[in-house]
């Protein structure tokens, strides 16, 4: 029963830190919503482009971007509580800033090339908040969890973002639902981007009642607060010092300076690697612009948003199997099972688009490719970016990992307008390929990390340069 009730805690403070996650998936997915209606206003109104259209709509990737780069130097000196705590008051200023653009500057529906800029600036400060807890989340879900379950802990804040997506997707549908088009140009859009406040400011309030994490607080010197809550989540005292000690021994080694390269390089490189392929596969193509592709594969418009929520049932669906497996099968498996299910699923798109041949088999192709995603390259990229860096360089080599992961997935969602204008065979015959290359990545280069502490991670990378490949011996153990 003290197992249960330790799981309990932990399970409880994992979840309030995976609403950054359910904050990232709503803050990137509420402009599906309200992008028509910005572009009337604040577009089309003042005769701009449509680039400046395109720039207006992802300009939060931007801020993406930023948050990631600087979430190393918030979580090293301010805490991994604390700085989802920033991205919590970020996500609350972006949502009520973005929803009223004019507030103090600005007359209200009167647009100017001021009140753009404005409105781009309130994406783009939300989208630091993104950057930052898509770094951080992760990261104190890791560095809380006991090693059995940690897998199962840090998937849950993949399952957060998908749920936000979802989420925000009904809550646009309810706004708009039944209105005529002119309010929600005019006021409807505004509601959309406010409702964000609400899951905000819980997510503020709960982390209140959440602990810093051990390994944060051993790293401060603060040992007696890091073996308080290490005894809560171990269900023993004599565990805790036992964990405590491991943590210790790691931040006090002098084998290791604590810079960005000091375990190597290959760790740097593993990281930022398992970022750029969770975004080169295309996933994002797929999520972004899942209606369009239905379309232009010749389902109509009612048809295509069916196909989608189908997907987006599917998504939920596999991401649980991944929470169920991750901590059973390992996270090898399950990233290499993954990316061969993606392989033949977007090389199976590749050949009906070349040959025009769509309708059913383009659908289960597309389920069959994200449903691998959503099982492993989803939810088990953050639980080996949580797990893989040493707990001296874990802050900032996590943000560059994350920085990485959102200029790849900015690259990514960008190109694909432009590649399908080329060929649809080729566009995604090229997801394809990188869903080969990725399988074989992890099958030379990721180590397994099921059922080790982080601390035992660590010793998988050597402290120097002549053992950088250390980890692909892991496969033996």
């Amino acid at each position: 029963m003290k197992k249960k009730n330790n799981n309990s805690y932990v399970l409880s403070i994992a979840l309030i830190a995976a609403l950054g996650g359910l904050l990232f998936g709503y803050d990137t997915a509420v402009i599906s919503g309200a992008e028509q209606s910005v572009e009337n206003y604040l577009i089309d109104s003042l005769g701009l482009s449509s680039l400046i259209h395109g720039l207006t709509v992802s300009s939060a990737l931007i801020g993406c971007i930023i948050g990631g780069l600087i979430s190393g130097y918030f979580s090293n000196n301010l805490g991994r509580r604390n700085s989802l705590l920033l991205a919590a008051t970020l996500f609350l200023v972006s949502a009520l800033g973005s929803a009223y653009p004019e507030f103090l500057f600005f007359e209200f529906n009167e647009p100017t090339i001021g009140l753009l800029i404005m409105f781009n600036f309130y994406r783009i400060i939300g989208g630091i908040g993104v950057g930052i807890a898509s770094a951080t989340s992760p990261t104190y879900i890791g560095e809380i969890a006991p090693q059995g379950i940690r897998g199962t802990l840090v998937s849950w804040y993949q399952f957060a973002v998908i749920f936000g997506q979802l989420v925000v997707y009904f809550v646009n549908w309810g706004i708009a639902s039944g209105q005529p088009t002119a309010w929600v140009n005019d006021i409807g859009w505004r509601f959309m981007f406010a409702s964000e406040a609400i899951p905000a400011l819980l997510f503020f309030v709960l982390l209140f009642y959440v602990p810093e994490t051990p390994r944060y607080l051993a790293s401060k010197n603060k040992e007696d607060q890091a073996l308080n809550i290490l005894s809560k989540i171990n269900g023993s005292k004599e565990k805790a010092k036992e964990v405590l000690s491991d943590i210790r021994e790691s931040l006090d080694s002098k084998e290791s300076t604590g810079k960005l390269f000091s375990f190597g390089k290959t760790v740097i490189i593993v990281g930022i690697l398992l970022s750029v392929f969770q975004q080169f596969v295309g996933i994002n193509v797929a999520l972004y612009y899942a209606p369009r592709i239905f379309e232009s594969m010749g389902a109509g418009e009612n048809a295509s948003m069916l196909q989608t929520v189908i997907m987006g049932v599917v998504n939920v669906g596999f991401t649980i199997v991944a929470i169920r497996t991750v901590d059973k099968w390992g996270r090898k498996p399950l990233l290499m099972i993954g990316s061969i299910g993606m392989a033949i699923g977007m090389f199976g798109v590749a050949v009906l688009a070349q040959n025009e041949v769509f309708g059913l088999w383009t659908l289960i192709f597309i389920i069959l490719y994200t449903a691998s995603f959503m099982m492993s390259w989803g939810p088990i990229c953050w639980v080996l970016l949580s797990e893989i860096f040493p707990n001296k360089i874990r802050g900032q080599a996590m943000a560059f990992a994350v920085a990485a992961q959102w200029a790849a997935n900015f690259f990514i969602s960008s190109t694909y307008p432009a590649m399908i204008d080329v060929s649809g065979g080729l566009t995604y015959g090229f997801y394809g390929l990188m869903s080969v290359i990725s399988a074989i990545f992890v099958w030379k280069m990721v180590p397994e990390t099921k059922g080790k502490s982080l601390e035992q991670l660590e010793s998988l990378w050597g402290k120097g340069k002549n053992k950088q490949m250390e980890p692909v011996k892991v496969n033996n153990e």
